[in-house]
């Protein structure tokens, strides 16, 4: 009979740190989902989770309560606990809510950011220019924008920023992967840094606005291709 190993926790920092243990199988979910080793529709156990991250089934329990609170786990009649599938209504309110979000982010960055921050800003978008692969470009996007919301500096803002994010990785495959979109998005980028520089926040929210449109049609085009036979 072969020797059962030991089981190793996922999170050793997270040990270290003292955080609670339904905090750490909380993680170890939201860091499966950003990784993509946890898929929307994939079906979710009490049981693997306890064993993968060498913690218990009650703090596991727990977090998985919480992340179906937040939307981020479903009950499927079929299926059982699963990580949440998104829909088209679903898709576009997530959408129309960063629209709303990211606009007023932009509006007052231009009001309260600091020349530093405007020409950070400046910095990652030019950065940009010299990427070429997605994944580069998804992690320099992702430093953009949440680099926006911070010169925004409203800290309830940046919580409900925080939440949707989250909220947005079950969207799968970036919005950049598709041909074009990379350049496109950075000529956008470009238009709300140039309104912050002016400190128009009209022109910031406005073009922070369109910018969330257009990635939501990109996407909305990738979702129905996804349906083709």
């Amino acid at each position: 009979m072969a020797e059962r190993k030991p089981r190793k926790s996922a999170t050793p920092a997270a040990n270290q740190r003292g955080e609670p243990r339904s905090e750490q199988a909380y993680r170890f979910i939201i860091d499966a989902i950003k990784e993509g080793s946890l898929t929307p529709g994939t079906r979710i156990r009490e049981v693997e989770l306890a064993e993968r991250t060498g913690l218990s089934r009650t703090p596991v329990r727990e977090a998985l309560n919480r992340l179906q609170l937040e939307g981020l786990v479903a009950n499927d009649p079929a299926r059982g606990t699963i990580i949440t599938e998104l829909d088209h209504g679903m898709v576009s309110e997530l959408y129309a809510m960063r629209e709303v979000l990211e606009g007023t982010a932009a509006g007052l960055a231009a009001q309260h950011a600091s020349e530093v921050e405007i020409a950070f800003l400046r910095e990652i978008s030019e950065r940009d220019a010299r990427l070429s692969e997605t994944r580069d470009l998804v992690k320099n996007n992702k430093l953009f924008h949440s680099t926006l919301y911070r010169c925004g500096h409203n800290r309830y803002l940046l919580k409900m920023l925080h939440s949707l994010q989250e909220s947005m990785m079950l969207l799968g495959r970036s919005t950049l992967a598709k041909p074009g979109r990379a350049e496109t998005a950075r000529s956008e980028h470009r238009a709300i840094i140039d309104a912050l520089e002016a400190r128009d926040p009209e022109a910031a929210e406005h073009h922070a606005r369109s910018h969330i449109r257009e990635a939501y049609k990109v996407r909305l085009e990738a979702f129905f291709e996804s349906y083709d036979d």
